[in-house]
């Protein structure tokens, strides 16, 4: 659990989706439905400027009734962006997950951003962590590696 997130970013890819912040909901949208996924950075030039979620969909545009096609991203976006540095360990990642109550972390260095972690990126690094010690946990006892 002590594995950095630059060490995630390495396996999974620095692509990094993001949107204008001057496009509509209904366009951030189908970005995120384009490429299958939960979140996109919404960016003014190459400033990061928020970042806008499948939650913010669900509570800020449909709950509040308003029209993807009329509001403005920058209206609705989450603008005050958690970011993380790329040595933050797997473990810390996942107490801010859990503490913050978000599932998508931009990481950024020097005012750069490296890359987007979500907690399902998370999620599937530990299991296969998991399942890696315990094959290798199997094959000791029943002979195969040596001490």
């Amino acid at each position: 659990m002590n594995t950095s997130i630059a060490t995630l970013l390495e396996h999974k890819g620095a692509t990094v989706r993001s949107v204008a912040s001057s496009v509509s909901v209904a366009d951030a949208v189908k970005e995120m439905n384009r490429h299958k996924i939960g979140s996109v950075l919404v960016m003014d030039g190459a400033r990061l400027a928020g970042i806008f979620t499948e939650r913010d969909v669900l509570t800020r545009v449909i709950a509040a009734d308003l029209d993807p096609k009329a509001t403005p991203i920058a209206r609705v976006m989450t603008a005050n962006v958690l970011t993380v540095a790329p040595e933050t360990t797997v473990q810390q990642m996942m107490d801010t997950f859990a503490e913050k109550r978000c599932r998508h972390l931009p990481v950024v260095k020097d005012g750069q951003i490296l890359g987007l972690i979500s907690i399902g990126d998370v999620s599937r690094w530990v299991a296969n962590t998991h399942r890696a010690e315990a094959e290798s946990l199997r094959q000791y006892i029943s002979g195969g590696l040596s001490a």
